[in-house]
Order: structure tokens, then C-alpha cells, then sequence
């Protein structure tokens, strides 16, 4: 797609907020904001973040045209002087984030933004929008790709998607989770990732039987020959005729390269062993047989411990839609403000009844810390940008709720590494995005480095997000100061 202008992709309230600022306050005052996500879709132990390419462009793209104003005056709102500057506006601060395809947890910035309080406000509805989709698609795909232990996921679910952006943009998602292919030919030209299909049961019925149907199919596509087995009766017409087709190609010969059969309904559990024998019997053991309907991770696994003799999947409607799960649960927080006279951030801190609805204050970076032997995750440690650490020293986490929670790691034992890099500076993008089919390299390995009892579908074991000792004093000083003044 050609970059859009999208800057009305935005919720009212923060342009009537922009205006307050401009007449309230000092519109090039810095702040801080934190996008986070607070509980992990599905039950999961984890996310996959996705998303961060269209928020670059949409950050580059950043101006409101001539129409744009127009519509705003037309409104009644806004006063010209105000729409005067928005004329003029364009992002000049400051944006750091995790990179797509690693591995994330709650209550930890995906993506900061420092910049003047008007511009920050600005973008929040859309960095909520972009990665709060493409995060969710890619942990539900990373799901489905878990428990097919191996075998191929394509994603065929653009036509019960959400629209055209979402089931192009979900298709890119489900991709960098793992997926081997997507039946969206946009998507495919958009995001230079293979795609794959087959056939309907339409192109069947279309022709006087379905030996004929598969055959003239074989003849176009004798290189990629999947038979969709299912139209009429599966096991007494559907794979005979796919053997007599793979026999006749074979006795021509034309090399069977890639081929098989596709199955769309019905027990497949059941039908999928009995092709397989008739296939073997019939000496074709290479033969691909694929599966779809319905399928999600749940289905999946039972059909692995059913011993199901499919090895190619093609999901749809439940990844597409995270259907079990259909939000992320992002959110935009304020962090910060920075003092004009010294240069230094006020830490801001939001409160609530609900613990897990307190923010996290201050100027704030990520390090994630592995086991040196093993190279998997221990924790997540949130702490404040100019902290420094050694990984030749001891280094003592606690639980920032149970802080009675203590783990100990000595010296040489552990690595870290730091999750926010930068996206743009003074307004100018820094930062080259990978290719898809690259991040889903990198996201594979970021999966690899979780611990196996974190991966399972059901009860995963969670992982730790801590905060330092420094940021641990300044939001609990915060909170007393808070508490004092209400008293």
C-alpha cells in the first residue's frame, strides 16, 4: 500500500486535549508516555509484539492537509489559531520500542514516546491501534505454530477478517509468528511473503465429476498439486480419484514435487489416518495431507495426540480474529514531565483501586536477563534509563507486589540485554525495519529462548516482570506522597 495519511486516526478527545494544551499550558512542554499491555491474550505466558513497521509510517506520514483542517473547522470546536498550528504540525520528538517478533510481557513499554506534550498526545489512538492488533494476531499465531509441533501453518483468513486492513495486516502478524504461507495475495506483494492455496469446492462442482475436476487441476498446476478430497465423499471418491490422478501424473512422467490432498470437513482425526494408509498403500508416502476447518491450537493439539496423519494446517476465522480473544488490551500511559528549568523528568504515577492498574513512573528501559548456561529467559527487569548494571556482579530481584519474593543471582551466571532501542530522533526515523520473513526468523528464535513450561497451551508457567530497586523506591515514594496529601 502507498503510505496513508492517517492522521484523523485518532479519538476526538485528543485533539480537544491538544487544543487545552495549546491554550493552557506550554505546548512544547516534554513528556513521557509508556504503550503497554497489562494481561497476555488467551492465557498465555507471553506475547509476541508486531505491529511497529506501520507505526513508523504512520508517524512519517504525520500532517494534517487542507482537508483535514477544513473537516476540523467545520466541526465548531476549534479555534483557527489552534488549527493554524495543526496546519503546521509535524512529530519532532523522540520514539523508542521493542522490535517486532520478540518475545514481551505485561506491564513492560512496547513503545515510549518523549516529545512535546501536544505531538505525544497526538499519536496515542494509533500506536494503540496498529500494535495492539498485530501483537494479538501474532501471540494467537504462535499458539496454532506451538501445537502444531512442526508442522506448517498457512493462514487463510482473510475472507472472515475484519475488514481489508485487518486481514492484511493480521496476515503480516500471523507470518512473523510463524506461519509458512497466507492465501492474501496482497499480502503477499505488500510484505514479500509466500503464498499458498488450492482450490474451492466450487471448481469440483463446476465440472461433470470430480475425477475430471482433479485432473484438469493436475494439469495446470502439476508442481503444486493439493486435491481438495471432501466435495462429495471423502474416503469412497475423493482420495481414490486424488490416487488415480498421482498415478496417471506419475505414469506421464511428470515429477510429483509437491502434492497431496486437502481436507475440510468431517473427523479428521479418523479420515485423516485412513487417506494416509490408502495413500501409502497405494505408494504414495510423500504425499502431503493437509487440513482445515475451523482448526484453532486447541483442536490442533488434540488432533497431534489423536495421531491425526495431517502435517500441513490452514487456519482461519479463529486466528484472522483471535476469536477466543478478540483484544490486546493496550494501553497509553503519561510517565513523566520534564522540568524546563533543569532538564530533569518528574516521574507521574496513575492510581487506581485495582493494583495492577498503578503505572510504573519515570524515564524507563527494559533489560531482559537469561540464564548464561541455557539461554532462557529468567525475568523481565523494568528500571529507569540512566541505571547501569554488571553482569560481573550479583544481582538481586524481587517481586515489586510480594517483595518477600527474592531471587539471587550470582556473578557470571546470567546476561542482560536491553529491549528499547530507538525509532526516532528529534523527529527523524533512525531506524531501518526488517524484512517480514527476516522477523520471523528473530521471532522464532526469541520463542526458543522461553522455558518449555511457558510455552504450553493451558497454565503456562508466567514470567517475571520486576522492577529495579530505584524504580521500586521512586513509585513506592510516589505512592506515600500520593497518600499523604489525600490525608
Amino acid at each position: 500500500m502507498e503510505p496513508r495519511n492517517l492522521t484523523l486516526l485518532t479519538d476526538l478527545y485528543e485533539l480537544t486535549m491538544m487544543q487545552g494544551y495549546f491554550r493552557e499550558k506550554d505546548a512544547n512542554e516534554t513528556v513521557i508516555f509508556d504503550a503497554f499491555y497489562r494481561t497476555n491474550p488467551d492465557g498465555n505466558a507471553f506475547s509476541i509484539c508486531a505491529g511497529l513497521e506501520q507505526v513508523i509510517d504512520y508517524v512519517k506520514n504525520l500532517h494534517f492537509d487542507d482537508a483535514d483542517i477544513e473537516y476540523l473547522r467545520g466541526l465548531g470546536i476549534f479555534d483557527e489559531d489552534f488549527l493554524e498550528y495543526l496546519h503546521n504540525f509535524k512529530f519532532s520528538g523522540d520514539i523508542y520500542a521493542i522490535p517486532e517478533g520478540t518475545v514481551v510481557f505485561p506491564r513492560e513499554p512496547l513503545v515510549k514516546v518523549i516529545a512535546p506534550i501536544m505531538e505525544a498526545q497526538l499519536v496515542e489512538t494509533a500506536i494503540l491501534n496498529i500494535i495492539n492488533h498485530q501483537s494479538l494476531i501474532a501471540t494467537k499465531t504462535s499458539r496454532i505454530v506451538f501445537a502444531a509441533r512442526g508442522d506448517g501453518i498457512m493462514e487463510f483468513g482473510l475472507r472472515r477478517a475484519q475488514g481489508a486492513d485487518a486481514g492484511t495486516y493480521g496476515a503480516r502478524a500471523a507470518m512473523i509468528a510463524g506461519c509458512i504461507g497466507t492465501s492474501n495475495v496482497l499480502a503477499g506483494k505488500l510484505f514479500d511473503v509466500p503464498v499458498k492455496g488450492t482450490h474451492a469446492h466450487s471448481w469440483i462442482m463446476s465440472f461433470p465429476d470430480e475425477l475430471t475436476a482433479f485432473r484438469a487441476y493436475a494439469k495446470l498446476y502439476p508442481s503444486a498439486c493439493i486435491l481438495l478430497a471432501d466435495t462429495y465423499d471423502t474416503l469412497g471418491s475423493g482420495v481414490p480419484n486424488a490416487i488415480r490422478v498421482f498415478q496417471e501424473m506419475r505414469d506421464a512422467g511428470i515429477p510429483l514435487t509437491f502434492y497431496g490432498i486437502r481436507l475440510d470437513s468431517g473427523d479428521l482425526a479418523y479420515i485423516s489416518k485412513k487417506a494416509r494408509k490408502m495413500l501409502d498403500d497405494a505408494g504414495f508416502p510423500d504425499a502431503v495431507i493437509s487440513a482445515s476447518n475451523d482448526l484453532d491450537e486447541y483442536l490442533i493439539d488434540s488432533l497431534k495426540i489423536q495421531g491425526a496423519a495431517i502435517t500441513s494446517w490452514g487456519v482461519g476465522t479463529n486466528l484472522i480474529t483471535s476469536k477466543d480473544c478478540p483484544s490486546f488490551g493496550g494501553v497509553y500511559k503519561l510517565a513523566a514531565i520534564m522540568d524546563r528549568h533543569t532538564g530533569k523528568f518528574i516521574p507521574k504515577i496513575k492510581l487506581s483501586e485495582n493494583t495492577e492498574k498503578v503505572t510504573n513512573p519515570g524515564n524507563k528501559t527494559i533489560q531482559r536477563i537469561y540464564d548464561k548456561e541455557t539461554g532462557k529467559i529468567i525475568a523481565d527487569l523494568i528500571c529507569l534509563v540512566d541505571e547501569e548494571f554488571d553482569e560481573k556482579n550479583s544481582l538481586l530481584l524481587f517481586d515489586p507486589i510480594e517483595t518477600w519474593k527474592k531471587t539471587h543471582l550470582a556473578p557470571g551466571t546470567y546476561t542482560m540485554r536491553e529491549l528499547l532501542v530507538p525509532i526516532f530522533k528529534n523527529g527523524e526515523c533512525v531506524y531501518e525495519s526488517p524484512k517480514v520473513m527476516d522477523i520471523r526468523e528473530y521471532c522464532k528464535k526469541e520463542q526458543e529462548t522461553l522455558w518449555d513450561e511457558s510455552r504450553r497451551l493451558v497454565n503456562p508457567h508466567e514470567i517475571h516482570v520486576d522492577l529495579s530497586n530505584e524504580l521500586w523506591h521512586m513509585k513506592a515514594q510516589l505512592l506515600d506522597s500520593y497518600h499523604y496529601t489525600s490525608n
